[in-house]
């Protein structure tokens, strides 16, 4: 609808006019009645209500009503006047003129748009432009500095193969973890990775990583550095391998962004041992960022969310679509030499302890535990299946072997489709079985001891290891007691019910009650590791021993780090007819098994023992969210590479 809100008329003296007369506005024809001005002013306020109403968004309903009063009101003024209600046509603009206005608009706009997209273009180019013209003069420069008649202080070294040998052979090095300002002004040659490279006027700073440490070298253009070496230097690609020779120098402050950063060496020779030739899938600067917020450590892990992060952060599955980059981070190297020093105190302990290392076969003619979550294979035209567990021969090796005590460190497969943050499809255990003389606590006491044996050795020996994880997974340190905690289910339970979690006695424990019991032992004993054992038959492996005093119990444990599972272990059965007792219990065919029940008819000894897997362990003490950060290689349902 058309408003025309004219202007209030002003008092002054009206005269007559006929009906008929040409008046150019609503204006005039009031000046001229006074009854004309009253029926103007009255259209006038109903149009300002109806477009106020209308701007207000209303519901029609609202102002239609005055709508059709101001339509009445015009009928009414036109019949006075002998005119339509509003300004003269001629003072109207032609709608065509509206139209080729509104057109010319969009023309501007669509020019507009185009101009910035075609200026965007030409930026991207110029960009592109320039980023090949850096490329072609950084190869150049290499070429230009190869031809120079300076092999003998920088340029690509000869392909190692072994052809000749120094006298000094390995000892010409210097391992930068060894540089210390004591070595002030000493000839050093050192090895690394080439971390970052930066040209500064006539000078290059480059900062050099072997493991977990680095050294800035710095070289300035002079008679003995001719300009071809520096700029050489600044042109080797990131993580190439390169030799530095030189002087080392304490520096006036100390090196930021060094480990070594007390020293630094001025570089005499520079040569490149192996050039990195493919471009680089991200950032080590990037990949070594620390984390944004702390992930949960249990629930559904998915790949799709976890192929990309926030923050200038490497998504977890890229990392280990090229994990042979991503384990040179300073985290990750230390990481698994945390995993390392595990099994190293593990061997040692059990080793004081007497016992023995054994290797039990991967290959096997049925379900290692009598279960269905196996891999199967064709063995030479027979149904065969990758171990799940070394439980049956470390059994007969201990109890019935004579060996007594025994240990293994090795593979073991899980065909479970679990797509977790704490479950992989291949884990490295820690197994060990031992002969009991009264009691299975014979085995927590030393299961007890064996891990505060390596939270120690970890505290000793891998500290500064520890911290670099830290700089980038922030956590807590492990809380554990020097007399390790233990409590049975029942105990564990009623904890539970205290806290107001649903738990019954004989039920299994959820993922996340584990968690929940975990923070309430903290809080309670203040420990983060503790045994937990008499659970319920129903919920352990057909071999494990009842309760002698309660049917419904087993002589089972678990223990626990931070709230999760690390290890499950029991008392095994030894008397064959009690073994075929409860594997019938379980659904097992007896025949399937009959090998593993027939090594006990010759006399067994009373046992038992535990399966601990690695990657878990590590994982927990170092607070990490993922047992994919654990794991060198990771195997999950999902993946199986590199």
């Amino acid at each position: 609808y058309f408003f025309y809100f004219p202007k209030q008329p002003q008092p002054h003296t009206y005269s007559y006019h006929r009906p008929n007369s040409k008046m150019s506005t609503p204006e005039a024809a009031a000046a001229a009645d006074p009854a004309i001005a009253e029926l103007t002013d009255q259209i006038a306020k109903l149009g300002v209500s109806i477009a106020e109403a209308k701007q207000a968004k209303k519901p029609k309903e609202e102002w239609d009503p005055l709508l059709k009063e101001m339509l009445a009101l015009k009928v009414e003024y036109k019949a006075k006047t002998g005119q339509e209600y509003g300004p003269n046509k001629e003072e109207k603009k032609p709608k065509g003129n509206d139209s080729q206005e509104a057109s010319d608009k969009n023309k501007e706009k669509r020019a507009k748009k185009a101009a910035e997209k075609a200026a965007k273009e030409e930026k991207k180019r110029k960009q592109r432009e320039e980023r090949e013209r850096i490329q072609r003069e950084k190869l150049e420069k290499l070429k230009s500095a190869a031809n120079e008649d300076w092999s003998h202080v920088f340029g690509d070294a000869p392909m190692i193969q072994s052809a000749t040998k120094s006298e000094e052979g390995v000892n010409r090095w210097t391992r930068i973890e060894a540089l210390s300002k004591e070595m002030e002004g000493k000839k050093v040659l050192v090895r690394g990775f080439l971390h970052t490279a930066r040209g500064v006027g006539k000078g290059a700073f480059v900062l050099i990583r072997s493991s977990l440490y680095t050294v800035q070298c710095v070289a300035f253009e002079s008679k003995d550095i001719p300009s071809a070496m520096i700029k050489y230097m600044n042109g080797v690609p990131v993580e190439s391998i390169v030799d530095v020779y030189g002087t080392l120098t304490v520096p006036a402050n100390p090196v930021e962004g060094a480990t070594q950063s007390e020293v630094e060496v001025q570089v005499e020779k520079f040569h490149c041992v192996h050039k990195a030739t493919a471009a680089m899938p991200f950032q080590m600067e990037d990949a070594c960022r620390p984390d944004l917020v702390k992930e949960t450590d249990v629930g559904a892990y998915d790949h799709e969310a976890n192929a990309s992060a926030e923050g200038g952060r490497v998504g977890q599955e890229t990392r280990l679509d090229h994990r042979w980059i991503d384990l040179r981070t300073p985290a990750n190297q230390s990481i698994f030499r945390v995993q390392s020093m595990v099994c190293t105190l593990f061997r040692e302990y059990l080793l004081s302890q007497n016992f023995m290392e054994i290797h039990t076969p991967k290959l096997l003619s049925g379900a290692s535990e009598g279960g269905a979550d196996v891999f199967t294979l064709d063995y030479f035209g027979k149904p065969a299946c990758l171990s799940m567990s070394p439980q049956l021969h470390k059994q007969m090796a201990a109890a019935c072997g004579g060996f007594e005590r025994v240990f293994e460190i090795g593979p073991v497969f899980r065909a479970e489709n679990s797509n977790t943050r704490r479950h992989l499809c291949e884990f490295t255990g820690l197994d060990l079985e031992m002969a009991i003389v009264e009691h299975y606590d014979e085995v927590l006491d030393v299961l007890g001891d064996l891990f505060v044996y390596i939270f120690d050795g970890l505290t000793e020996k891998c500290g500064q290891e520890i911290q670099r994880v830290k700089e980038q997974h922030g956590f807590e340190d492990l809380k554990y007691l020097k007399k390790t905690l233990k409590i049975d289910y029942a105990t564990g339970c009623k904890l539970l019910r205290e806290a107001g979690v649903d738990q019954g006695d004989y039920d299994d424990l959820s993922t996340e009650n584990e968690k929940k019991l975990g923070d309430i032992v903290r809080e309670k004993y203040d420990t983060d590791f503790f045994i937990m054992d008499k659970y319920p038959l129903d919920v352990r492996p057909f071999y494990t021993m009842p309760d002698p005093n309660n049917p419904k119990l087993s002589n089972s444990y678990d223990v626990f780090i931070r709230g999760q599972e690390i290890l499950s272990g029991a008392q095994r059965v030894h008397e064959p007819e009690l073994i075929e007792e409860r594997a019938r219990a379980w659904g097992i065919e007896v025949e399937t098994i009959a090998s593993y029940v027939d090594s006990f008819r010759n006399g067994a000894l009373p046992h038992g023992g535990g399966g601990i897997g690695l990657e878990r362990v590590v994982m927990l003490y170092l607070g990490l969210p993922n047992i994919r950060k654990s794991s060198m290689f990771p195997r999950d349902p999902r993946r199986i590479s590199p």
